[in-house]
């Protein structure tokens, strides 16, 4: 399966949230998508249709396909941490979501697209890897040819969200990825521990 590039709302209603951040036609409509909408009769979830729901939404949040999703947690596996705090800290250091929390841009579709076309550097070189995973103390900022870009100056212009464990200097469009964030301040609202259970099997 390819990336999923069809409506964002629909899917924030199969989840009953807006994991893609601000949407009007969810605010409207925030029932389960279908013909029937509100009115179907649906019965009591078993566990692992709960479990592969929770690994759905994280993946339709972060924009990771299954091969991805699968290795990252693999890597969190092997890890000496909480193995789902520490999955959900790779998803959050990687390249276009690190891009998008500093309002680069306003969602990681738009992030990746970014970092692909070319218009990010890490570290003063140009990485086009939107997976491409960062470490604390890396520079992450806006390629000089693209500073003028219309959609980075108004996504910068819209953004008031301030992240702990990230610095942003306007001046510069540079920022900090300063340190791996706790789980307290990752503001996903998934369970992760549901995913580790439903990989674990």
């Amino acid at each position: 399966m390819a990336r999923y590039t069809g409506p964002k709302t629909k899917i924030a209603r199969k989840f009953g949230e807006a994991i893609f951040g601000d949407d009007k036609s969810f605010e409207k409509r925030n029932y389960p998508p279908g013909q029937h909408g509100n009115n179907r009769r649906r019965g009591k979830k078993s566990e692992y249709a709960i479990q592969l729901m929770e690994k759905q939404k994280a993946k339709y949040s972060y924009g990771i396909l299954e091969k991805q999703f699968r290795n990252l947690f693999e890597k969190a596996n092997a890890n000496k941490g909480v193995t789902g705090v520490v999955l959900l800290q790779l998803c959050e250091s990687r390249l276009d979501n690190v891009v998008y929390r500093m309002g680069i841009s306003p969602s990681r579709r738009g992030a990746r697209q970014l970092v692909s076309h070319r218009h990010i550097t890490v570290n003063g070189e140009i990485v086009n890897i939107p997976s491409y995973q960062l470490k604390p103390g890396d520079v992450v900022g806006v390629r000089e040819k693209s500073k003028s870009l219309e959609t980075i100056e108004r996504s910068l212009s819209n953004n008031s969200t301030v992240y702990e464990w990230l610095t942003w200097n306007s001046e510069k469009m540079e920022g900090s990825f300063v340190a791996i964030p706790e789980r307290i301040q990752i503001p996903e609202n998934i369970k992760e521990q549901l995913i580790v259970e439903l990989y674990s099997k």
